[in-house]
């Protein structure tokens, strides 16, 4: 079971698919379209940018934020070269290649909880196209700036991350936390940037008391 099953007893949930969509922008218009009149919103990595910019673009419709293994930061040193990197596996090789080189380094939890999840993640990656994962990697390299939009929070916000996150850090949450006034911050033991699929009943477990604020 991962995190959004747990959740379906407390809440309706829907996950957006984001594939044939090449920016943040478009992914977030596609949201509101398909999203009730006021919600919450979830989102995990790349989906955190999207929540961030779905706010900026209706946050009178949004009642509570979560984003989970995300962050605000702009392009790193040499993330365009990783990224591009990951894309030319993906045409030249085929999406499995990806999936191999690429969730192995975003794992954090124990070697026995990563075997049970990883057909499950890898099965995942390999749904994706290889046009559709590199439109959403240019996404992400054209990503807007959201630092401005986190002192703009007024709702119950939940910041998490696994405590062996090293693509997305508790510490890169903590900062986000500082500047969102209602925001909760939690750490998820034993995940990695999967922490939702590493530890879905942890995660779960702080979703369920993030919607009790709400």
């Amino acid at each position: 079971m991962d995190a959004a099953e747990d959740l379906k007893s407390a809440a309706d949930v829907r996950i957006a698919s984001f594939q044939g969509f090449d920016s943040i922008q478009a992914m977030a218009e596609y949201v509101l379209r398909m999203a009730p009149q006021q919600f919450l919103v979830a989102g995990h990595s790349m989906g955190g940018r999207v929540a961030l910019e779905l706010f900026r673009q209706a946050k009178e419709r949004v009642l509570g934020l979560a984003l989970l293994n995300s962050g605000v930061h702009p392009l790193r040193a040499g993330e365009i070269e990783s990224r591009g990197r990951l894309v030319k596996i993906a045409r030249e090789r085929g999406m499995s290649a990806v999936a191999a080189d690429w969730l192995p380094r975003m794992m954090g939890a124990s070697l026995a909880r990563v075997a049970q999840v990883m057909p499950k993640l890898q099965a995942m990656v390999e749904r994706q196209t290889v046009e559709s994962f590199a439109g959403q990697t240019k996404a992400l390299l054209e990503r807007p700036d959201a630092v401005p939009i986190l002192p703009t929070i007024g709702v119950p916000t939940l910041l998490a991350s696994g405590t062996a996150d090293t693509w997305s850090p508790l510490m890169q949450h903590e900062e986000m936390r500082r500047q969102i006034s209602e925001a909760t911050l939690v750490s998820i033991e034993d995940a990695g940037h999967m922490a939702p699929a590493e530890q879905p009943h942890a995660v779960a477990a702080a979703m369920r008391a993030w919607l009790e604020q709400v």
